[in-house]
């Protein structure tokens, strides 16, 4: 993909490609962004960049030991001008011989070593559907079922040896890492070729929170801060991707809490009335006792494990937009529907009531993640909400 295709960040692709121009390439790079920000989309653009250039331009070689002129100045390739390269063509498929990855993967068969290279057409067919997937996502995608992803001990191995070889094509062999915090102390293996990497090797590490880097490797990298998106990137996206009104964008967008991510989700489930049904959910709690409650959650617990979550995160943005309702009043730009509603659920709770529920509504979502069972997540969450709300009902009609 090219850079001009990741959503938003102009200011950070430029800054890349000027370091790519002037030569100032850091040996290794950390990109660092939240779930749904483009981390790795921007990564791998970058890396795509990187080895589609001409050799020649990158190449810092003294002049030509059979007396040739010095070269002339090189020209200098925007990231749209190097998608008329052959090499591009080869990147842009992931199959670059200079391009390489490093991800989170399973063991398949007993016995069998734990690579990437194992899932490589399945990395592919993620990337070019769904680059802005989480580990989760990729991970069902290998059908991994319960299985914990990991880079292994033996990967590291595979690293250390595929870039000990010259590369083939282009001046630099780039390898893209994606979720380093799935390194364990195996990880110690690469710090030698982190800090001293053979000639020509570009670490491209990508994550989600520094924190959970070995501080070994995270004192190796130069560090760069990839940031939520904007309502307005995020926005354009879905019309321009996804091909929705505007008015439907702006709506998905202003819930999507930049990430582009959980906009798709949000689009993929539109069909589904997530205000009706969290409607039904609190009269439910606050009016219509056990019955109605356990009435509710039976239907909700039929959804699917990611309906569920898109529709807690639904509500979890919901009761966000509430709060600021709350402080910005009127300043608020809100859809006239999702307004009302917010405006309901404020006479329901105060501002620290609500933060409780938005803990307790993430909290739900990690756990249905990791398998919890629907029908006694959701009657546990309906018993804790009417607490929280002490009694203070209204029905959301």
């Amino acid at each position: 993909m090219l850079l001009s295709e990741v959503i938003g960040h102009d200011k950070l692709k430029q800054q890349l490609v000027e370091m790519v121009q002037h030569q100032r390439l850091s040996h290794a790079i950390l990109f660092v962004g939240p779930e749904g920000a483009g981390a790795l989309p921007l990564a791998i653009a970058f890396g795509q960049y990187i080895v589609s250039i001409p050799n020649s331009n990158l190449d810092a070689s003294g002049a030509d030991l059979f007396g040739a002129p010095e070269p002339t100045t090189p020209k200098v390739y925007s990231p749209d001008e190097i998608a008329e390269l052959p090499a591009y063509h080869r990147a842009s498929q992931l199959m670059h011989p200079d391009l390489h990855f490093s991800f989170p993967s399973i063991t398949e068969k007993p016995g069998t070593k734990n690579l990437s290279a194992n899932h490589i057409e399945a990395w592919r067919d993620f990337i070019n559907g769904y680059p802005y997937g989480n580990v989760f996502d990729w991970l069902q995608s290998i059908n991994a079922e319960n299985k914990q992803g990991n880079i292994s001990a033996d990967e590291c191995a595979e690293i250390i040896k595929k870039l000990s070889f010259k590369s083939f094509e282009s001046a630099y062999k780039v390898l893209v890492m994606w979720m380093p915090e799935y390194l364990g102390k195996e990880g110690n293996k690469l710090l030698k070729l982190i800090e001293e990497p053979p000639d020509n090797t570009i670490f491209l590490l990508v994550a989600n929170s520094e924190e959970q880097i070995l501080p070994t490797i995270l004192s190796r990298c130069q560090y760069i801060k990839v940031p939520r998106l904007t309502k307005d990137e995020i926005e354009q996206a879905l019309i321009k991707k996804g091909h929705l009104e505007p008015e439907k964008a702006a709506q998905i967008a202003s819930i999507s809490d930049g990430n582009y991510r959980e906009a798709l989700h949000l689009v993929q489930h539109s069909d589904s009335d997530f205000l009706t049904q969290i409607r039904e959910w609190l009269n439910a709690i606050l009016k219509g006792g056990p019955l109605a409650q356990m009435k509710w959650v039976e239907e909700t617990s039929k959804m699917g494990r990611e309906p569920q979550k898109q529709f807690l995160k639904y509500f979890n943005n919901l009761l966000e937009q509430s709060i600021r309702l709350k402080i910005l009043g009127n300043e608020l730009n809100l859809d006239p529907t999702l307004k009302d509603f917010a405006l309901r659920i404020n006479k329901i709770a105060g501002i620290g009531q609500l933060e409780a529920i938005i803990e307790e509504l993430d909290k739900a979502v990690y756990h249905i993640e990791r398998n919890a069972n629907p029908k006694m997540l959701f009657m546990a969450l309906g018993i804790k909400f009417y607490h929280i709300i002490q009694n203070k009902t209204l029905i959301l009609t």
